[in-house]
């Protein structure tokens, strides 16, 4: 039988394809891992590879039509994980992941297409639990930022009250808000193309349903309200920070969501099992039955964030219902396989500040968490390459820094959450949780920290 690849890259000749085979080539494990890169055209394939010079020796190439079902299963069968980049994935990711189930091969890929997800969730998620196979969408700057933001504060604020509140029921997080400030944000041409198919291809049903920021959790809840035209966080001992909507609201949102709701069914599932008692770190994992997440864009006063939340509006509204400016305006944006120079990403960057709030118990006041992530260079695609590739590196490597013990005995499975054991179609902190955060931290381009505020206590505690 022959030895299968660690890692294959789908879509290694298009813009995102090509900054995550450069990261994976160029990675410090490089040796421990084998990769492969998929394409359609095998001359574009050969000219990635000698691009990638010294680095690109031993890679596989796969020459790859997705739309082939034959092909398909060939590659993925004789693989461990596969990252996907090939997008609109509501036109070719299904496929992907219905060979992957049917392979038990673990999955990833850079979507933010909630209704494309909702649909595999329908159709491969209790299929996947059966084979135990990881399928994990929303892997870049989709949705990544936004859950370990939520993950960061519960779990400083689970650490504070069982140091400072002995014998107090932590009941999880209340709010949870995220303000993005970005540097140098360029839109890449597929992107464009994914949200030019959301409009003209995802059925209208589908498509209202997937504004619902719950939509993709096992717990429906009361929808968020409309977003706002003008944000104002409140950030302890700091100035209040402003803001617009943001256009990746709804898809972030429903990724965290659906961590939040992964994690209280998985709570409630070993509650009830055969053994009639609950797991108490299970119980302390779940965020809450009021847990609520948002998230916006930083603007610099109060009439930005109105101009930005208003054009957002408006331009959505006009490419949604004017067919004609529609196709129009597709022969003025970027194309597919197009995106920022090297010099742009450089100049890019991602501070992203979380404010959550829980209590200790319903007898103590609320408690605040600020948990930041400031990422260097360009969160939307350079380092969208570093976070699907440390995704995918999760489900086979410790991360670099561990130490060698553990690099010794390590199994990924028994230091990844408990339900990447289990499969189903997961979430980055649902699937990969700290190894993940720790990856992201040892590839240098990733600072991660919480600070709870305490007014009863008067204390600042760093937590991360």
């Amino acid at each position: 039988m022959a030895t299968r690849t660690d890692i294959l890259l789908l879509g290694a000749t298009g813009f995102a394809g090509r900054l995550i085979a450069h990261y994976l080539a160029t990675h410090p494990q490089r040796s421990y891992f084998s990769l492969g890169l998929a394409a359609r055209s095998l001359p574009k394939l050969r000219a990635i590879v000698q691009e990638l010079g010294a680095a690109g020796q031993d890679i596989r190439q796969v020459e790859l039509d997705v739309t082939d079902p034959a092909s398909l299963d060939r590659a993925i069968k004789s693989t461990r994980v596969v990252i996907n980049t090939v997008g609109p994935f509501w036109t070719w990711g299904t496929p992907v992941v219905r060979a992957c189930v049917k392979n038990n091969v673990h999955y990833v890929d850079i979507t933010g297409e909630v209704s494309w997800i909702k649909q595999i969730l329908t159709e491969f998620d209790f299929v996947a639990t059966k084979t135990r196979t990881v399928i994990v969408p929303a892997c870049g700057y989709d949705s990544i930022p936004s859950d370990i933001s939520a993950h960061l504060a519960h779990k400083a604020l689970l650490e504070y009250v069982t140091t400072n509140y002995p014998g107090a029921q932590f009941e999880g997080l209340n709010t949870s808000i995220s303000a993005h400030k970005l540097g140098n944000a360029i839109v890449s041409g597929g992107t464009i193309a994914s949200f030019l198919t959301a409009l003209e291809e995802v059925p209208y049903e589908l498509a209202k349903e997937s504004q619902n920021p719950f939509v993709l959790s096992p717990f429906k809840r009361t929808p968020l309200p409309f977003p706002q035209l003008v944000y104002n966080l409140p950030v302890p001992n700091s100035q209040t920070i402003k803001g617009s909507m943001f256009v990746m609201r709804n898809s972030n949102a429903a990724i965290v969501h659906r961590t939040a709701g992964l994690l209280d069914l998985h709570a409630r599932e070993v509650r009830h099992s055969a053994l009639g008692r609950p797991d108490p770190k299970l119980e302390n994992a779940r965020y809450g039955s009021t847990f609520v997440y948002d998230e916006f864009l930083v603007n610099s006063s109060t009439i930005s964030s109105i101009v930005t939340s208003v054009t957002l509006i408006v331009g959505f509204l006009i490419l949604k219902v004017f067919t004609p400016i529609r196709t129009l305006a597709k022969s003025f944006l970027p194309g597919p396989g197009t995106g920022p120079s090297n010099e742009e990403m450089d100049k890019g960057y991602l501070h992203l500040t979380n404010i959550s709030t829980a209590a200790p118990s319903p007898s103590y006041p609320p408690l605040k968490v600020k948990s930041e992530i400031k990422v260097n260079g360009d969160p939307g695609y350079r380092l969208t390459a570093a976070m699907i590739s440390e995704s995918a590196l999760s489900l086979l490597l410790p991360p670099p820094s561990a130490s060698p013990e553990v690099k010794k005995t390590y199994n990924p499975f028994s230091a990844l959450p408990p339900m990447a054991k289990q499969g189903g179609i997961l979430t980055p902190m649902t699937a990969f949780g700290d190894v993940l955060i720790q990856r992201l931290r040892d590839s240098g381009h990733f600072e991660f920290n919480a600070v709870v505020f305490d007014e009863s206590n008067n204390v600042d505690r760093k937590q991360i």
